[in-house]
Parts: structure tokens; sequence; C-alpha cells
């Protein structure tokens, strides 16, 4: 069980695999006033840095499940290396259908939606998680603004326009399903430079150690083509965001 190659290769440096900074992160965890001993569950959890951090900052207690092995592997690294491997577990695992055995506080899925086959089922799944009076976590894209064609919402990796939807819309949408948005916190340009743009620099250096890898022809050619359909599609129209719901 494992996410598809050429993520384990992009991303491998990453300790975020989001648009977030470690400061973004932080922000979030203030944002929601967090609790010393509140329990957390992180569908798609990464290389753990929001978990472990949040134990070190604030106390949390934390599970986290991924499908990348390589992820869940580092995950369990920067636990032991903030000194908090006693306060959060890292399961390697599919995150789809997953539900604790001991409702959290917090239930997140923080980019990583297609767990539960979109927004909506992403949010119906972690409500199983949480417990009265808890926070579901929901890390989606939105448009800055709505892409002229469809090859446009191509270029920023989507499979068409109506795959997002621009920020208010999003916003209403949660309403719709019946949730206060009680709190958000917002990706900014850094942010997506230093998800995308240090992929590159990843990909470079994987090439020159694995030049008679076989899958070294797809990787040189995302090498090539990536900058400039980052700077002309995704840094121009699209947005990210996490946002902290709570049932009405």
């Amino acid at each position: 069980m494992d996410i598809p190659r050429i993520f384990n290769i992009t991303e491998s440096a990453h300790r975020i695999h989001n648009p977030f900074t470690p400061e973004k992160l932080a922000v979030l965890g203030e944002a929601l006033r967090l609790e010393p001993g509140t329990r957390i569950l992180d569908l798609g959890s990464g290389s753990g840095e929001m978990l472990c951090t949040w134990a070190r900052d604030f106390g949390i207690i934390g599970t986290g499940i991924d499908m990348s092995q390589l992820f869940s592997e580092q995950a369990k690294r920067r636990a032991e290396e903030l000194n908090v491997a006693g306060r959060v577990e890292f399961i390697h695992g599919d995150a789809a259908g997953y539900v604790a055995d001991e409702k959290v506080g917090v239930a997140a899925c923080l980019g990583a939606t297609w767990i539960g086959g979109g927004v909506v089922g992403t949010i119906k799944l972690l409500a199983k998680s949480i417990r009265t009076g808890g926070i579901i976590l929901i890390g989606e894209p939105y448009w800055l603004k709505l892409p002229p064609t469809e090859d446009v919402a191509k270029g920023c990796q989507a499979s068409s326009i109506a795959d997002f939807l621009l920020l208010p819309e999003l916003l209403a949408s949660f309403g719709h399903l019946g949730y206060d948005v009680v709190e958000m916190v917002l990706a900014d340009q850094d942010g997506w430079d230093r998800y995308e743009a240090a992929k590159w620099l990843t990909m470079r250096r994987w090439l020159e150690a694995n030049p008679d890898d076989d899958f070294a022809k797809e990787v040189r050619a995302k090498l090539t083509s990536e900058p400039e359909r980052y700077a002309a599609y995704t840094r121009e129209y699209l947005g990210w965001g996490v946002f902290a719901l709570m049932t009405r």
C-alpha cells in the first residue's frame, strides 16, 4: 500500500505536504485555542508535522494515518526528534473509512479529501470521529478567480473548473451541510512557492542520484515543465486554506 511513486519522489524532502508554512501551522493551532490533552485525528497526515509540532507546542495527543510508507516513517522520526513520540502515533494505512476508536476533539483532513470521495464525503467521515462540540478541519483548494477555460483549469491540475469553488462559495457550501465555519487560515503566496518550488530541487537531486532508473524519464519531464506550469496556472488561479467547522 502506497501513494503513486512520483509523489514520494517530489515531496520526499517536504515536512508539510500542502501550501502551509510552519508559521501558518502554528497560527492554525493558536486559532483553534487548543488545550493540553486535546485528542486529534489526522487523516492523510503526511510527514506528521502538524501533529508533532502541536504536541510540542500545545500538548495535544494525536493519531495520524497516511498511505505513504515513506511519509509515515518520516513522521515517526519527526516525533522522536521533537520528543513527542509518546503523545503522537502514526499509522501507515488507508485513511479512507477510518474512524477513531475514541472520540476526538479535532478531526482533520488537510489536502486529501479524495479519502472521502470529495469534501462532502470527507466531512461525513470525519464527523464519525468527533465528540460533541468537536471541530472538523478541512484543507481544500479554491479558485482565487475562475479560470477562463477548462484548459486553464487543467493547467492548475484540476480535472475541470467544477472541481473547486470560489472562496465565498466554498464557505457557503459548509453552511449548506449544516456546519458553522468557526475559523479559517489561508495559505499565502510564499507558502505556495515553498510547497511547489521545493519539489524542483528534490527532483533534480533525485535525477542526479538515479540516472538509470526506469522512472527517470518521467521525473525529467516533470522537472522540465513544472516551473512554467506553476507560474502560469496554479500561482495565478488557485488558493488553499484550512477551514474549521462545528455542527449547528
